[in-house]
């Protein structure tokens, strides 16, 4: 809404704007002027130059009745636009690039891991960090936006929170060319998922639980790793 709306506002010419999304959505001018309540000439009329450049208001509404009559037809235009326009800050509780390595060793102690696959690996190396919402990631990332949770390298470790079994975060990785160097899963409840062991096992990736009790311990615990690595380098 806010991406559509937007446009319209600082076009310089709204109308033709107004216009093109009406036409993206495809919706008619009927269907619009029956769902803001007024007639087809006053859409027609704003679209064409005809009348003064609609208020903030109008377009608010103009927006929102594109957007339900979208939504009535199974919303597949909204879907296509959200994943364009997608904040991963909502996803992405946090991304660190490591101006030195850490080792996987080391990030499991920080948030209290405990090693369940791979635990020969954990001397690698890892030059950053993303923590991710698994069930946002899951409902919102279309295949080639999880791409994005690797930053700039793939040599970092993944940490997924909200995670009940952790069997969806390893097929992703699972199905992914890029590879983490170390998976962590926070939030579970109950015993991993033998089929998310398994998976790490056969990509050689160490896999590891976090013990701390929430999210901000999770996020500080890993912040304060980063900072520590940063004072060495000075």
């Amino acid at each position: 809404m806010r991406r559509i709306a937007g446009e319209i506002v600082i076009s310089p010419n709204p109308g033709l704007a107004m216009r093109k999304w009406r036409n993206l959505l495809q919706a008619s001018q009927v269907e619009v002027a029956e769902e803001l309540g007024c007639s087809p000439s006053v859409i027609s009329d704003y679209e064409a130059g005809r009348r003064r450049s609609p208020g903030s208001n109008f377009i608010k509404r103009f927006v929102e009745a594109l957007l339900e009559i979208d939504q009535r037809r199974g919303g597949r235009y909204t879907r296509e636009l959200a994943r364009i326009t997608i904040d991963v800050s909502d996803i992405f509780l946090d991304m660190r690039e490591f101006t030195s390595p850490a080792t996987a060793r080391r990030i499991c102690e920080a948030v209290e891991g405990e090693v369940l696959a791979c635990p020969e690996a954990l001397d690698r190396e890892v030059y950053g960090y993303t923590i991710i919402d698994s069930l946002k990631a899951i409902q919102t990332l279309s295949g080639l936006e999880f791409y994005r949770i690797f930053g700039s390298t793939s040599e970092r470790a993944l940490v997924f929170t909200g995670v009940s079994r952790g069997r969806s975060p390893m097929i992703a990785v699972k199905i992914s060319p890029l590879k983490p160097r170390i998976v962590i899963l926070h939030g579970v409840r109950g015993k991993v998922d033998p089929l998310a062991v398994s998976l790490a096992e056969g990509e050689g990736i160490p896999l590891a639980v976090s013990r701390l009790k929430s999210e901000d311990e999770l996020v500080d615990a890993l912040l304060q790793l980063y900072h520590s690595l940063s004072r060495q380098v000075r």
